[in-house]
C-alpha cells in the first residue's frame, strides 16, 4: 500500500479558523498537511468552502456532522452540500444512544444511511470519544455498533480518545479490517490522566504510551487507512504551533 496522506481534524484550529478562515487554511497548507477535516454545522456557502480549499491546495477528506443533518428532513440538503464542497466522508462524532437497543437501532439506521449515500458517492461513519468503550449488557457501544454495522460505515477510531476510554486500539483495529477508512492520529498517556483525564492529552505523538509502530502497521496493512487525521489540543502551546509540532513529529516517525 502506499503512504497514507495526513490531514487535520480543524477542530483543533477552531477560534483560529473562527477568525480568520483562508488564513488558518493556508497556514495549515504551509506546515505539510495535505487535507483538513471540518467539525460542526456548515457556516459558509460550500462554493466559497471549495474555492479557499483549492487555492490553499488542501482536500476536504471528512466532515464531523451533527446527527440531525443526517435525519431525513435534512439530508438532502446535507448531501448537496457535501458534494459541493468535494468531501465524501460524512462522519458523526456522536450519538443519542445510552442502551444496548439503542446503539442496536442506530447501527440499522448507519446501514439504512450507507444505502441512501452510496448513489452519490459518499459514505458515512462515526467516531468515538470515551464512552463508547464502557461496556453495555456485557458489551461495549463499540462493538455492538461496529459488529452490526455494512463494512461500508467508516469505524472512524479516534486513537486518543480510545486510549483514554481503556478501549484497546490495536485489538479494535485487528478486529475490524477494512474498517478503519480515516483514523484520528491523537496521543494519550493514561499515567498523566490519572488524576485529570484533560492531562492525558497534553503529550505530543510518542510521547505517550500508545504502541504508534504497530498502530501504523495496521493501517496501512490491514486496516484500508485512506487518511490520517491528525487532532490535538494542548495548552502547552498555542493551537496552530501545536499542530505543526505534532506533524513534525509524526513525519520524524516516517509518516
Amino acid at each position: 500500500m502506499g503512504r497514507i496522506p495526513i490531514a487535520l481534524q480543524l477542530y483543533s484550529v477552531r477560534r483560529e479558523l473562527a477568525r480568520d478562515l483562508f488564513g488558518t487554511l493556508q497556514a495549515v497548507a504551509r506546515m505539510g498537511y495535505e487535507g483538513v477535516e471540518f467539525a460542526g454545522a456548515p457556516q459558509h456557502r460550500p462554493a466559497l468552502i471549495r474555492a479557499l480549499l483549492d487555492e490553499a491546495g488542501l482536500v476536504c477528506c471528512g466532515w464531523h456532522l451533527p446527527f440531525e443533518l443526517l435525519q431525513e428532513d435534512r439530508l438532502a440538503e446535507t448531501i448537496a452540500y457535501q458534494r459541493a464542497v468535494g468531501n465524501r466522508r460524512l462522519i458523526v462524532p456522536g450519538l443519542p444512544a445510552s442502551s444496548r437497543e439503542d446503539w442496536m437501532r442506530m447501527a440499522d439506521y448507519f446501514n439504512r444511511l450507507a444505502d441512501r449515500l452510496a448513489p452519490y458517492d459518499l459514505v458515512v461513519g462515526y467516531h468515538n470519544h470515551t464512552q463508547e468503550f464502557s461496556p453495555v449488557d456485557g458489551e461495549t457501544p463499540w462493538d455492538i455498533f461496529f459488529s452490526r454495522t455494512d463494512r461500508r460505515v467508516i469505524m472512524q477510531l479516534d486513537f486518543g480518545n480510545a486510549h483514554a476510554g481503556n478501549g484497546d486500539v490495536v485489538a479494535i483495529l485487528k478486529k475490524y479490517p477494512g474498517r478503519a477508512g480515516t483514523v484520528h492520529v491523537k496521543s494519550y498517556s493514561r499515567e498523566l490522566g490519572k488524576s485529570d483525564r484533560s492531562r492525558g492529552y497534553r503529550p505530543l505523538i510518542g510521547e505517550d504510551e500508545l504502541p504508534w509502530p504497530e498502530i501504523f502497521q495496521l493501517c496501512e496493512s490491514t486496516g484500508g487507512t485512506d487518511w490520517y487525521i491528525v487532532e490535538y489540543e494542548s495548552d502547552q502551546y498555542p493551537p496552530l504551533e501545536a499542530v505543526e509540532r505534532f506533524l513534525e513529529r509524526l513525519k520524524a516517525m516516517g509518516k
